[in-house]
């Protein structure tokens, strides 16, 4: 039997002064590892320059086979042609982003430390929900801890994919990829990673690598 997976859902930094430059450190970490998708997630900054960056990183991304989701925004998500949203709890609901992306639309939500909220959207057909923070995180003030066994928990009773968020690092990635994480969102962790975000890549995709292979139940 294979070993279950774990993979890297990269988040943008909060803010791109500089969209070229960052762009083509972007095409770099994509080149040397697998990764899952890509969250553009900015904040403080209009329509148009979502769209600007949308417009920037998703040919970066999707020839690749990176999914381009939008934070926060279904209906921009949809008429940018990303390839889905991720909300939170205080964000548009999920039936309001499913509605804006349809049903080829991917749609994830934050369930924070919830199994049960996690539950009650999978069930509303969520494409994977996200569990977090698990660490302290200076990208996104996190008002709720989760720890890994509900990773655990999750994987034992669910077949919707979870993913872990809040402050992942390389030293934790294989730790949270055993507990039961299908896929890890970071952002610092790759963006400011010491040897650089491709550097970054390859250790996270091999620190998952070794957490998934040992999990167990």
């Amino acid at each position: 039997m294979d070993a279950p997976a774990c993979r890297l859902y990269l988040i943008t930094p909060p803010t791109l002064p500089d969209l070229g430059a960052f762009a083509a450190c972007l095409e770099q970490a994509l080149d040397a590892g697998d990764v899952a998708a890509l969250q553009i997630r900015l904040k403080d900054v209009d329509d148009q320059a979502i769209a600007r960056a949308v417009e920037v990183l998703a040919p970066l991304a999707q020839p690749r086979g990176v999914a381009v989701i939008l934070n926060d925004r279904p209906d921009l998500a949809a008429r940018l042609g990303c390839d889905g949203v991720h909300v939170g709890q205080q964000d548009a609901s999920y039936g309001e982003a499913r509605r804006s992306v349809g049903r080829q639309g991917m749609v994830g939500v934050t369930c924070h430390d919830s199994f049960h909220l996690g539950l009650e959207t999978a069930e509303a057909g969520a494409d994977y929900v996200a569990f977090g923070a698990f660490f302290d995180t200076a990208t996104k003030p996190a008002s709720h801890r989760a720890e890994p066994e509900l990773l655990t928990a999750w994987q034992a009773a669910m077949l919707t994919p979870c993913v872990a968020i809040g402050g992942i690092t390389v030293q934790t990635a294989e730790g949270l990829a055993r507990a039961g994480a299908d896929f890890l969102a970071v952002s610092a962790g790759v963006w400011d990673y010491p040897e650089g975000p491709a550097a970054a890549v390859r250790a996270f995709n091999t620190a998952m690598q070794q957490g998934a292979a040992r999990r167990t139940g």
